[in-house]
């Protein structure tokens, strides 16, 4: 590292002498240098230092992680690695301009950043993608970048420092979920999870904490507006001929600091419509005037009678398939392996006898939009996702992860091995039919109802035992604090 400063300071002093060689200013050099003047003003920074050394350890130790699972998961990393490369570029930026005075002035400024942020957000939409998990706690995590937006106490964040570990605490859940998942199956990604935790805790915290605690370090009040472009070197021009306008940078708000920002797009159907009558024109100079003779009780042809003809039905509404509060449309039916990790079950309706048999322990199963349906998994598997679905049975040996129902209506799901984890979320009706080997499972609640959990009669072979699980709660204020108890039901 010291070798590489050194050359850097080489030919930073040779660019400048040979600046003044050629008669220009010695404290203009760097803006007048371009990418290579802020390059050699990076170097000179030992903030600027600190955070080459902070990110040439913390996210290759991420990078090398992730090129050893490969993939989205890799994809991802060099999103986030990106995103890294150009908040440095900002602080770069940020010393040769003025500060600006408002979030509105800083949208052009901060807009590369956003783009990069975009990019991660992007690859977490949709349906689930492989390693979501993973994806999601880079995507999250990235917010805590934006403390290069910081331009005080009333810019409407909080300070960096504080930033950070806000915007950590987002992408943890999901970080914890890749701990969980692969602590004792593959030690590469519990290697990328740690180094993605140790990036930003305490890596990024400390370092915004020691070298930026109010923000970036912006330039003189006479230096160049922020809204200027970033430097280049200026191109050989003919004697006499004018240079050209700097070009504009396009427009796109990192921060937005309007809470409801209109479109200069004219608007269109019932927006249109809503904003006329709010406007305060003379909305009705169109209307006609209704006369008497255009009156129901004054026509002839009107008798108020019903007629005895069938009048046509009118057309049948569009079917789609709900799931929960969620609709989706259908499309081609799949049952496949894709990349010899991941089963995929999709729209299938109607299919009583599908199954999976050729599976192991390193594979998951994920079902989506399916609907009166059963499928059946002989097999031991990593984990089981049920996705949109109703009316549809489930019936599996051994889950060495999790189960988890989500967004669906009308499950029945039969465990005959064990389960550790059995999730249920925003899921209305679900029957859990237990074997003796998976009553030890945990199984954790949100946003659902009518959930039946059967467990094995311990008297009576092949009988079943029904319990309800609660969706109603007591919250009680009780010696300083809330004492929250299900609500039991008693029938006649």
């Amino acid at each position: 590292m010291e070798k590489a400063l050194v050359e850097r300071l080489e030919a930073a002093v040779a660019r400048l002498e040979a600046a003044v060689a050629s008669g220009a200013s010695l404290s203009a050099a760097p803006r007048g240098l371009g990418d290579d003047g802020l390059e050699a003003a990076a170097a000179l920074d030992p903030a600027i230092v600190a955070y080459d050394e902070f990110v040439a350890e913390a996210v290759g130790r991420l990078t090398a992680a992730a090129e050893k699972i490969g993939g989205k998961v890799l994809d991802a990393t060099k999103v986030l690695a990106e995103a890294f490369a150009v908040a440095k570029d900002r602080l770069v930026q940020a010393k040769q301009l003025q500060k600006p005075a408002s979030m509105a002035d800083a949208h052009d400024f901060f807009k590369p950043l956003n783009d990069v942020i975009a990019k991660a957000i992007v690859m977490t939409e949709g349906r689930r993608p492989d390693y979501f998990n993973h994806i999601k706690s880079v995507a999250d995590s990235l917010t805590a970048l934006a403390w290069v937006g910081f331009l005080g106490k009333d810019c409407g964040m909080s300070f960096p420092t504080a930033h950070v570990e806000e915007s950590w605490q987002m992408a943890e859940f999901y970080n914890n979920k890749v701990l969980v998942e692969y602590r004792n199956k593959d030690p590469d990604h519990v290697e990328w999870a740690k180094a993605l935790k140790e990036l930003y805790m305490p890596g990024l915290r400390d370092f915004v904490k020691k070298h930026y605690p109010l923000g970036p370090s912006w330039g003189p009040v006479g230096g160049a507006p922020v809204s200027q472009p970033k430097a280049t070197a200026p191109a050989p021009k003919a004697p006499g001929a004018k240079a050209p306008p700097p070009p504009a940078l396009p427009s796109a708000p990192l921060f937005s600091t309007d809470k409801s920002p209109k479109s200069a797009q004219p608007k269109e159907g019932m927006s249109a419509v809503f904003q006329e009558i709010s406007s305060g024109n003379a909305v009705t100079a169109g209307l006609r005037k209704v006369t008497d003779d255009m009156k129901t009780k004054n026509r002839s042809d009107r008798s108020g009678v019903v007629s005895s003809s069938t009048a046509a039905p009118a057309a049948a509404p569009e079917k789609t398939s709900r799931a929960g509060s969620f609709s989706f449309k259908s499309g081609p039916p799949k049952l496949e392996l894709q990349m010899g990790r991941k089963w995929v079950v999709e729209n299938q309706v109607g299919k009583k006898s599908l199954a999976i048999d050729d599976c192991d322990a390193r594979q998951s199963i994920y079902v989506y939009g399916c609907k009166d349906s059963v499928l059946q998994v002989n097999g031991k598997v990593n984990n089981i996702t049920v996705d949109k679905c109703t009316k549809v049975g489930i019936v599996f040996k051994d889950v060495l992860a999790a189960f988890e129902v989500v967004n669906c209506n009308g499950v029945e799901v039969q465990c005959q091995g064990t389960a550790p984890t059995i999730s249920i979320d925003n899921t209305s009706g679900c029957q859990l039919y237990l074997s003796n080997d998976s009553l030890g499972a945990s199984i954790t609640s949100a946003k659902s109802s009518e959930i039946n959990v059967m467990v094995p009669s311990g008297t009576t072979d092949g009988d079943w035992v029904e319990h309800a699980l609660p969706q109603q709660y007591i919250h009680s204020f009780k010696d300083g604090q809330f004492v929250t108890s299900p609500v039991s039901h008693s029938g006649a």
